[in-house]
Order: structure tokens, then C-alpha cells, then sequence
């Protein structure tokens, strides 16, 4: 089975950016839709952005315009620019359907 290994996060200011990584133990070629998920504190998780092999994308309504994913053979990026203080959370990727989540990666927000 495949294994996903989040990395990237870290502290920014408002209106500063990131690019988020997952990467994969394996080719993901094969994998139709690739998601990242955002998990806040005291919050359920949610999805926030897909792409499928073909490269269509669809985003949650409160990151349109500022995030964008993107992916090659073996890893998916996330990149997020004009951050809040409300993006702040554990992002994690995962395949859909998901299998087993991993650690995730910590994006703070705040100045």
C-alpha cells in the first residue's frame, strides 16, 4: 500500500505564503483523485483541495484564489498564498478513497 509523507509547514505571517508537499512511496500516476485535507484545532477535517490525473482541480470556497494544487508522478503540492490566521491547522494528503492518514504537517498562521 501506498505511504504519504506530508512536509513543508511551518509558521508564517498573514498575507505570507507556503508550498506543501506530499510525497508518495510509490508512483501515484495510477491515482485518480489526490485530496488535501485541513484539520483544525478543536475542528473536524475537512477537504481542501482535489486534483485528478487529468488535472482538474476543485477547491473548498474559503481557499479559491489563494491555494493551488498541483501534482507529478510520485508527489502533490500545495501551494497557499495569501494565508489567514483561519488556515491555521494539521494538513494532511490522502488518495481517495483514503487509506491510512499520516502524520500531517503543522501550518501556523500568525504574527
Amino acid at each position: 500500500q501506498v505511504q504519504l509523507v506530508e512536509s513543508g509547514g511551518g509558521l508564517v505571517q498573514p498575507g505570507g505564503s507556503l508550498r506543501l508537499s506530499c510525497a508518495a512511496s510509490r508512483s501515484i500516476s495510477h491515482v485518480t483523485v489526490m485530496n488535501w485535507y485541513r484539520q483544525a484545532p478543536g475542528k473536524e477535517r475537512e477537504l481542501v483541495a482535489s486534483i485528478t490525473t487529468y488535472g482538474v482541480t476543485d477547491y473548498t470556497d474559503s481557499v479559491k484564489g489563494r491555494f493551488t494544487i498541483s501534482r507529478d508522478w510520485k508527489t502533490v503540492y500545495l501551494q497557499m498564498n495569501s494565508l489567514k490566521s483561519e488556515d491555521t491547522a494539521m494538513y494532511y494528503c490522502n488518495i481517495d478513497p483514503p487509506i491510512p492518514w499520516g502524520q500531517g504537517t503543522l501550518v501556523t498562521v500568525s504574527s
